[in-house]
């Protein structure tokens, strides 16, 4: 398996066609890595729309979003399922983040989180605004993921730095 890209180097850049949840209103957008630079970015990989363990999961990081913002990061979510997929599964759980279709999983792969079998493994990337990969978990089984505090704690130390 393809261990992805290593910290202190630059996070591999992609363009994926995604949306976010704006009051009524599902925003249709393409998101590219390299038009974020100046900002810190939290990139959550995760294998599923509406699967309890990725519910669980985006529903927290979503309900902290003003924490992320803080720190002056933005947190997408990324999965294999298709744009409409998210559409609903952001209108059912008022996600606050975009969430990216990464349909033929090139990305999952250029992070090394691409897996034979279940898809795409619970993974977590923290980019700083230089666009350098400053830290990353990867889960082996998925079933449990990175809490809200660990990822802003991580993203003060990249603020800081």
């Amino acid at each position: 398996m393809a261990s992805g890209p290593q910290l202190g180097s630059a996070a591999p850049d992609f363009t994926l066609p995604g949306g976010v949840l704006s009051g009524e209103t599902f925003e249709r957008a393409d998101y590219r890595l390299s038009s974020a630079r100046g900002r810190s970015v939290v990139l959550a990989f995760y294998p599923g729309d509406n699967t309890s363990v990725c519910t669980k999961q985006l529903c927290s990081y979503s309900s902290g979003m003003e924490a992320f913002e803080g720190l002056d990061a933005d947190v997408w979510g990324i999965s294999p399922q298709g744009v409409d997929s998210h559409e609903s599964f952001a209108r059912a759980l008022d996600l606050r983040m975009p969430l990216l279709a990464d349909e033929g999983r090139e990305t999952a792969r250029a992070y090394g989180v691409s897996a034979p079998g279940i898809g795409v493994r619970r993974a977590v990337f923290l980019i700083g605004p230089d666009g350098v990969l400053r830290w990353k978990h990867v889960a082996l089984l998925g079933a449990t993921f990175q809490s809200l505090t660990t990822l802003t704690d991580r993203l003060s130390g990249i603020k800081d730095a």
